[in-house]
């Protein structure tokens, strides 16, 4: 931490502020512009805090590899639930973009990232922003995403550890719980059946995660329509193996990997935003 600066911001979205961390490298020169990447926390939609970053894959972005990583703060269920979570993200994102310079990042390499609830935050932000067009998506790394509102092959009678189908349903209960009607994709994107124009991706989850067919439908269906993407998986891990047990060998293994993609993902892909 010690080579990280620290900051906070405040965010317009919604009818309110939400606060948002910054994580900028203290070797950071004002003109050395990097890579910026959104990080959104886990947590079911209904847990969790923005400095979940200090504990995330995040920090070796910001560490290792000079990016300008914002954490957003956005509001969760059962007080705030959808659309505020996604809404608070997509307000973070474009605030990103309007104030690249000042933060010091390359506006035409913006990352999304994100675990578990995060990671279907992170998808669900891409999704949007494909259609409106305001921000240009270079990259995104959805980590063992919470997309599917419906039970799957492995969430619907999961027991395994950390995260199940209980807490699961518990989750999308809570924030979904205002929608009447069909649900939008922008909530549970699993839900959309077109992917084109989405960018690049890469994740990982365990074999025992609940997560584990979504996390591979939504890479094949990305594959479907030409989009470059890829996931490893982890044999008999649980929900958030690497975050929770990063002294394990398999955690090691994830995290190595994970930073390999990251850097080709560095050199290789870039969006022009204006």
């Amino acid at each position: 931490m010690s080579n990280i600066k620290v900051k906070i911001k405040k965010i317009d979205s919604l009818g309110n502020r939400i606060n948002a961390l910054v994580l900028i490298p203290v070797n950071k020169k004002p003109n050395d512009f990097t890579t910026g990447v959104m990080w959104i926390h886990g947590g079911g939609y209904f847990l969790g805090m923005k400095e979940m970053v200090f504990m995330s894959r995040a920090m070796d972005l910001c560490e290792q590899y000079g990016c300008v990583v914002v954490s957003p703060g956005y509001r969760m269920a059962p007080f705030y639930p959808y659309p505020y979570a996604f809404a608070d993200c997509v307000s973070t994102l474009e605030w990103m973009k309007d104030n690249s310079a000042s933060l010091g990042f390359n506006k035409n390499q913006i990352f999304v990232g994100g675990e578990s609830a995060g990671g279907g935050l992170c998808i669900s932000v891409c999704l949007w922003e494909k259609y409106v067009k305001r921000v240009n998506v270079a990259y995104q790394t959805p980590l063992y995403p919470m997309m599917d509102c419906r039970d799957t092959d492995t969430s619907y009678d999961n027991h395994a550890p950390v995260w199940g189908t209980f807490q699961n349903h518990i989750g999308w209960n809570l924030y979904l719980k205002n929608i009447v009607g069909d649900v939008p994709v922008f909530a549970s994107p699993a839900l959309e059946k077109d992917y084109r124009g989405m960018p690049p991706c890469y994740t990982f989850v365990g074999t025992a995660d609940p997560f584990l067919s979504e996390t591979k439908t939504y890479i094949e269906n990305l594959r479907k329509v030409g989009i470059e993407a890829d996931y490893d998986t982890y044999s008999d891990e649980f929900h958030a193996f690497d975050m929770l047990a990063p002294f394990k060998q398999t955690s090691k293994i994830a995290v190595k990997k994970f930073n390999e993609e990251f850097q080709i993902a560095q050199r290789k892909y870039f969006a022009e935003n204006k």
